[in-house]
């Protein structure tokens, strides 16, 4: 049977629009549901603030050109602890609404190496430009991954599967040196492969040993999904239409091993012509068909998604792209 679920992120600017987007992933996704985003809250219910609401034994504080660590051990900054309460506040409201719920879940956080190209280093610039920081950053997120996985099974004692997302919209542009330096004149210098696919690899092998499946999240061009593969990810989620001629085999290869595709096939945001689930129903069965691979053999290997977040979207749009992932996925694995 094909899955139906989504990134994560949803419209809104309040607590009322989370408490929202809970209900309708429960009702609309009821075989993976998950913990949604609503980043319109501000700095702390952004990425990259609830990744810093999970990374353990590292203080961050917020300033005017984003978030900042503080360093190892120190006190959490003023918004660092708000974050932590939001989070928090949303996994009670979560609690509460899915507390009948068994089966699947999924959360998800911000990677090591976005987290890298969006957080700055004590002394300036970001944690990109010094290796000791970066990797410090991804030690200390996988540490923190294991005590949130512990949390959320605690909440959801229902839950068998639970996935863990890991968001990497930057590593692109990380492996290829086209990060901005905070003067904005220059390119923070591109990280190797090795060292890329080692920090990624603790983040997953932690939540793989917490008890969790990895997944690693990217709708950017160029997401060397060989790469995420080799660190470890149990499942990839992608745009089906950034996907190249080599990504094509790279998701061809990871379904015949029996790893998961997450396959992203609606609009993110509000378009004049919306999708027909019989459209992407068609679009999959020829997606499958190229890659020569039968409905039934994939099952629910295959996850049908919006090709990104929703933060972007109306809440209507929101609602009908969810409502049509899941019927299409409903066709194809009928």
């Amino acid at each position: 049977m094909t899955l139906a679920s989504g990134v994560g992120s949803h419209p809104g600017e309040d607590q009322q629009a989370f408490d929202e987007a809970v209900k309708l992933v429960l009702g609309e996704l009821p075989d993976l549901p998950y913990l949604p985003e609503v980043p319109g809250r501000g700095a702390t219910a952004t990425l990259t603030g609830r990744a810093l609401a999970v990374v353990a034994e590292l203080a961050a504080d917020l300033q005017p050109a984003g978030w900042r660590l503080t360093g190892s051990g120190g006190t959490p900054g003023v918004d660092q602890r708000r974050a932590r309460s939001l989070l928090a506040q949303d996994l009670d409201g979560l609690e509460e609404q899915a507390q009948d719920h068994a089966g699947a879940f999924k959360v998800q956080v911000a990677g090591p190496w976005t987290l890298a190209a969006t957080v700055e280093r004590p002394r300036g610039d970001k944690v990109l430009a010094d290796f000791g920081a970066r990797r410090e950053l991804a030690q200390a997120l996988a540490e923190g991954l294991t005590s949130h996985v512990a949390d959320v099974r605690r909440r959801l004692p229902g839950v068998g599967r639970l996935v863990v997302q890991v968001d990497e919209p930057a590593l692109p542009a990380v492996l290829a040196g086209s990060v901005p330096t905070a003067s904005g004149f220059s390119r923070h210098r591109s990280v190797e492969l090795p060292e890329a696919s080692q920090a990624l690899g603790w983040v997953l092998d932690a939540v793989t040993e917490a008890g969790a499946e990895p997944w690693v999240h990217s709708c950017a061009r160029e997401t060397p999904l060989d790469v995420l593969r080799g660190a470890g990810a149990a499942g990839l989620s992608v745009d089906h239409a950034q996907l190249s001629a080599h990504d094509l085999d790279e998701t061809a290869s990871a379904l015949e091993a029996g790893q998961t595709v997450a396959l992203g096939v609606v609009p993110p945001t509000d378009r004049e012509n919306r999708p027909t689930d019989g459209q992407v129903t068609e679009g999959v069965l020829r997606w499958l068909e190229m890659l020569g691979l039968d409905p039934e053999q994939v099952g629910e290997h295959l996850v049908l998604t919006p090709a990104c977040g929703l933060a972007g979207a109306t809440p209507a749009w929101a609602r009908s792209m969810l409502e049509v992932v899941r019927k299409a996925a409903a066709q194809i694995g009928s």
